[in-house]
């Protein structure tokens, strides 16, 4: 079954990643694109590649979610969390 249209999550949230979205799922992608940043920056000295490689990822994966060009999916947020060792999900934005 095909998968549903729907916009990245910079279409969202139109200054991405800085300014919030008014969208909730916009909002959230936002959210999670900021902590894998800020993570990526802390923990691997800002190299996407080596977050990618410890995490058994794609970088262009990595950068097109920090981008807003896509969706991050369940197996690379949890690939993620445990590469990083930090929740960077923090569950339904309120």
């Amino acid at each position: 079954m095909p998968r549903t249209p729907r916009p990245s999550p910079a279409a969202l949230a139109p200054g991405w990643p800085t300014t919030p979205s008014k969208d909730a799922a916009g909002e959230a992608a936002r959210q999670f694109a900021v902590r894998l940043r800020e993570a990526v920056d802390a923990k691997a000295d800002g190299s996407v590649r080596k977050v990618a490689r410890v995490a058994g990822l794609s970088h262009a994966t990595l950068l097109a979610i920090l981008g807003g060009a896509t969706w991050a999916d369940l197996y690379t947020v949890a690939k993620l969390e445990v590469a990083l060792g930090e929740a960077l999900w923090r569950g339904p934005v309120r």
